[in-house]
C-alpha cells in the first residue's frame, strides 16, 4: 500500500517573498546599473512633428561635435526594418524614419558618442526640416479619413475581426440601451524605463534589456540581424522595474543598439529618459466601443451589438490584434443569446499601442458593466439585480461563448454576493437615499462590477520548465517565464519544495536568459503560475518518482513506501536511514546503483500544455463620495472578491490584487494621454501625466473565492490583471451613481470633468 507523506503542505500558506531582501538593500542591478567597459552611448534624434515628410536632414555639424563616433540615418545605413504589420507589410515600421515621420518621437537619426552627455549635445545639432502633413488623431475619424499614414496601404485600417457580423442581435428586444464607452489611452509608466546594452564578442552578441519575454525577443531580433542561437543571447537582469505589458517584445531601439554594437564592434548602451519613455514606449487601451444592448422589459438580455475601433498608434504593433482579446471576452459573465461584434484597428499619429495590464479584456468589461448600469437606470432596476438575472449559471460550464472561448468554470453569483455582503450594500443604499433627500452637496456613489477574464490566452497555455538535482543535493529549476515583481521565485520555489521536500533556500530558479533557458513565452496574460508553475510541478513530480525508485532500490523497499523529508528520502517510519539528495544524485548517476530500467540522472524537462486558457472571475464594489460643488471624487472604500482558482500563496495574491486595483482606479479617476490638435503630446512627463499617490487610496478590502480549474494540476488561474479589470468599471459606475441626471461621462473622471457635468445639469 502506498504511504502518504506526513508533512503538511506549504502550498496555500502566506510565505514571504524570497526576492525582496536583495531588492531592498540594493543588491540587485537594473539594466542601466550594469557596468560595461568601453561602451559607447546612444541618443536618438526623435521627430518633433507628428506627421510630415522629411525635406532635409543635415548631420554635418553634429558629426563634428566632441566625442561623436558616428551618426546614422536611413540614408547612410542598411539597418533592417521592423517586421510590424502582423502580416501586412504596408504598415511596417522603418527602424529609422525614411521620407516620412508619423508621430512625435519617431526616430530620425541615431547619435553614438563616448559619453551620454556628448551624444545628447550632438543630437541637438542634427538639423531636420519637415513639410508638415495633416494629422489623424481620433481613431473613429481614422477609419474613413482621407489623410493616410501609409498611402500605399490605401487605408488606415490595419486589422479587422468580427463575430456574428450578419446577426440581427437586437431583434425582438423590448428595450434597447445604447452607449459609447471610451477606454482612454494610457501610458505604461513602469518605474524602470526602457534601455539596452549590447555587447559583441567576435561573431556573438549579448543583449541586456528589461523585458517580460526575452525568449520571444531573440527570434525576431536574430532574424533581423541574421544571427542564430547560441551566437545571440538575450538577458534580463534579476531586477526589472515593472512591465505591465509595455515591456513585451522587441523594440526598434533594441534592434538599433544591437545593430550598432555589431557594426562598431564595441559595446553600445542606451537608457531611456522619462520624457522619452512617454512617447517611445508602447501605450495601452485607446479603444472606442459603441454598443446597443437589447433587453426584455424585466431586464433579461436578449442580444448585443458592439462595434469597436482600436487605436494602434502610428505603427501596427501588438495593439492591432488586441481587439481579438476584447472579442474573446465581449459577453463577459452574461448569458447573451445573440451577439454581433465588429472591430477595426487603425493607425493614427500617436505612439504605438500594445498590451497594457489586461490587454483588451478590461475594455470589454468596462463597456459591459457601464451599459448594464445605464440599462438598470432606464429599466428601474437595481444594478446588482440586473447582473444576477443575466449571469451564466454554474451548471452551464464548460460554457462556449459566441467568440468561441470555452470558459472552464465559474461561480459568478457567489463572488458578487460576497462582495455585496462585505460592502453592506443595503446599508450603503440607505445612506445614499438619505443624502439625496437632504440635498447634501457631498453625494454617495456605489458602483458594482462583475467580470470574467482570460489568462494564458491565444496559445499561451504552454510553457517550458526543467527541474534538476545538483551534485550538492540542491535544486536548479529553469522556467520560460520572466519575473518583474510578481513573486515568481517564491511561488516556483514553494511548488518544488512542497513536492521534493527541499528547503526553499536550496532552490535556484533560472529565468530570463536565453543561454540558460532555451525556450519560453515569457510573462504576459497572467499565465505564469498556471503554465510555468505547472511545468515545474510536473517536472518535480517526475524527479521525485525517479528518486523514489532509486531510494527504494538502495533501501530494499518498494518505491511506494518511500517518503520525503527536508533531509531527503527514507522508508516510511524509518527516518534515521535517510538518503540525502546529494546521495541520491550520486546513486542516480552511478549505473551500478541504478535499478533496472531507470535512466541515469535526476532531472526532467517538459513543455507543459494546459490545452486551453483559464477564466478567472470576480466582483468589485466601489464606494465614492463626490463633492458636487468642486467635482472632487474621494474613494471611501473598495471591495474586491477575485477568484483565481486554487490559491498557492495568499500573500502574493493579495499583492497582485492591490496593485491591479490601484491601476484600475487610476484609469477611472486620474490617467489619460493627451495630445494637442497638431499631435504634440501634452502629457509628456510626470508633471503633466496624472497618477495617484498611495495616500489617495483607502485600504482595499480584498478576499477570494476559490474555484479550481481542471486545466492544470495546480488548479490555478491567473491573478495579475484581475484587479485592474474589476476595479475600473466599479469606480466608473460609482461616480456616475453619485450624479443623478448625468447619464454617462468618459474617463478619467477628474474634478474638472465631474464639476462640468454637474454644472451643466444644474445640480
Amino acid at each position: 500500500m502506498a504511504v502518504t507523506d506526513t508533512e503538511g503542505s506549504i502550498l496555500g500558506n502566506a510565505v514571504l517573498r524570497r526576492e525582496d531582501p536583495a531588492l531592498l538593500i540594493g543588491e540587485e542591478r537594473y539594466v542601466d546599473d550594469l557596468v560595461v567597459d568601453g561602451a559607447a552611448h546612444v541618443h536618438f534624434v526623435r521627430s518633433t512633428i507628428a506627421h510630415a515628410t522629411i525635406t532635409e536632414l543635415d548631420i554635418d555639424d553634429a558629426a563634428s561635435m566632441p566625442g561623436v563616433t558616428g551618426i546614422y540615418t536611413a540614408q547612410n545605413t542598411d539597418v533592417p526594418d521592423m517586421a510590424y504589420g502582423f502580416g501586412n507589410p504596408a504598415f511596417s515600421r522603418p527602424a529609422l524614419a525614411k521620407d516620412r515621420v508619423r508621430l512625435v518621437g519617431d526616430i530620425v537619426a541615431v547619435v553614438v558618442a563616448e559619453t551620454k552627455e556628448q551624444a545628447i549635445d550632438a543630437a541637438e545639432m542634427v538639423y531636420v526640416d519637415y513639410d508638415e502633413l495633416d494629422v489623424v488623431l481620433d481613431p473613429v475619424d481614422a477609419v474613413s479619413s482621407e489623410t493616410l499614414l501609409f498611402p500605399d496601404a490605401g487605408t488606415n485600417v490595419c486589422f479587422h475581426t468580427e463575430v456574428g457580423a450578419d446577426v440581427d442581435a437586437l431583434e425582438g428586444a423590448e428595450h434597447i440601451t445604447e452607449l459609447r464607452v471610451v477606454s482612454q489611452r494610457l501610458a505604461g509608466v513602469p518605474m524602470e524605463p526602457n534601455g539596452a546594452i549590447a555587447v559583441p564578442d567576435g561573431q556573438a552578441l549579448t543583449l541586456w534589456i528589461p523585458s517580460q519575454n526575452p525568449q520571444s525577443v531573440i527570434g525576431p531580433l536574430g532574424k533581423l540581424l541574421g544571427m542564430d542561437a547560441p551566437e545571440l543571447r538575450v538577458v534580463v537582469p534579476k531586477a526589472m522595474g515593472g512591465g505591465f505589458g509595455s515591456k513585451s517584445g522587441l523594440y526598434t531601439e533594441h534592434l538599433l543598439v544591437s545593430w550598432l554594437a555589431r557594426t562598431l564592434d564595441r559595446p553600445v548602451r542606451w537608457a531611456e529618459s522619462r520624457s522619452e519613455n512617454m512617447v517611445a514606449m508602447n501605450q495601452g487601451r485607446a479603444m472606442v466601443l459603441d454598443t446597443k444592448m437589447g433587453f426584455t422589459s424585466d431586464g433579461r438580455i436578449t442580444g448585443m451589438n458592439c462595434e469597436v475601433v482600436a487605436d494602434c498608434g502610428a505603427y501596427a504593433g501588438v495593439g492591432a490584434v488586441l481587439t481579438t482579446f476584447t472579442q474573446t471576452m465581449i459577453q463577459g459573465v452574461y448569458d447573451i443569446p445573440k451577439l454581433r461584434y465588429v472591430a477595426d484597428s487603425v493607425v493614427t499619429n500617436t505612439p504605438t499601442t500594445a498590451a497594457y495590464r489586461g490587454a483588451g479584456r478590461p475594455e470589454a468589461t468596462q463597456m459591459l458593466e457601464r451599459v448594464l448600469d445605464v440599462a438598470a437606470e432606464e429599466l428601474g432596476m437595481d444594478p446588482a439585480e440586473i447582473r444576477r438575472k443575466n449571469f451564466i449559471a454554474p451548471d452551464q460550464f464548460p460554457f462556449t461563448c459566441h467568440s468561441g472561448a470555452i470558459y472552464d468554470n465559474g461561480e459568478y453569483d457567489v463572488a458578487l454576493t460576497a462582495a455585496l455582503d462585505e460592502a453592506d450594500y443595503a446599508a450603503l443604499r440607505a445612506e445614499q437615499a438619505e443624502r439625496r433627500a437632504s440635498g447634501d452637496p457631498t453625494q454617495l456613489g456605489i458602483g458594482v462590477s462583475a467580470y470574467v477574464e482570460v489568462t494564458a490566452p491565444a496559445g499561451l497555455h504552454t510553457e517550458y520548465g526543467k527541474v534538476e538535482i545538483t551534485p550538492e543535493g540542491t535544486v536548479i529549476a529553469r522556467v520560460g517565464t520572466s519575473s518583474h515583481g510578481q513573486g515568481h521565485i517564491t511561488a516556483f520555489s514553494m511548488i518544488i519544495s512542497d513536492m521534493l521536500g527541499v528547503p526553499m533556500d536550496d532552490i535556484t530558479i533560472l529565468q530570463s536568459d536565453t543561454a540558460e533557458v532555451p525556450k519560453g513565452k515569457g510573462t504576459l496574460g497572467s499565465r505564469s503560475l498556471q503554465t510555468a508553475g505547472s511545468a515545474v510541478h510536473v517536472a518535480s513530480e517526475a524527479v521525485l518518482d525517479k528518486a523514489k525508485a532509486v531510494a527504494g532500490h538502495l533501501l530494499e523497499a518498494a518505491p511506494a513506501d518511500i517518503v520525503k523529508s527536508t533531509e531527503g528520502l527514507h522508508v516510511a517510519g524509518v527516518p534515521a536511514n535517510t538518503l540525502s539528495w546529494a546521495e541520491l544524485y550520486a546513486a542516480a548517476n552511478d549505473t551500478e546503483q541504478l535499478p533496472d530500467g531507470v535512466d541515469p540522472g535526476l532531472e526532467f524537462e517538459l513543455d507543459f500544455d494546459g490545452n486551453d486558457a483559464t477564466y478567472p472571475f470576480g466582483a468589485h464594489v466601489a464606494v465614492v463620495e463626490v463633492d458636487t460643488q468642486t467635482g472632487e471624487v474621494v474613494l471611501r472604500r473598495h471591495v474586491a472578491v477575485d477568484d483565481a482558482g486554487k490559491i498557492l500563496n495568499p500573500m502574493l495574491v493579495t499583492g497582485q490584487q492591490h496593485g491591479g486595483i490601484a491601476q484600475g482606479i487610476s484609469q477611472a479617476l486620474f490617467e489619460g494621454v493627451q495630445f494637442d490638435d497638431f499631435g504634440n503630446p501634452v502629457t509628456s512627463n510626470l508633471a503633466d501625466y496624472s497618477m495617484p499617490a498611495a495616500t489617495e487610496f483607502p485600504m482595499f478590502d480584498t478576499s477570494n473565492t476559490e474555484t479550481p480549474t481542471f486545466r492544470n494540476p495546480l488548479g490555478a488561474k491567473g491573478i495579475g490583471e484581475s484587479g485592474t479589470i474589476g476595479s475600473t468599471p466599479a469606480i466608473h459606475n460609482a461616480v456616475l451613481d453619485a450624479l443623478p441626471g448625468v447619464r454617462h461621462l468618459d474617463m478619467p473622471l477628474t474634478p474638472r470633468v465631474v464639476w462640468a457635468a454637474v454644472n451643466s445639469t444644474g445640480e
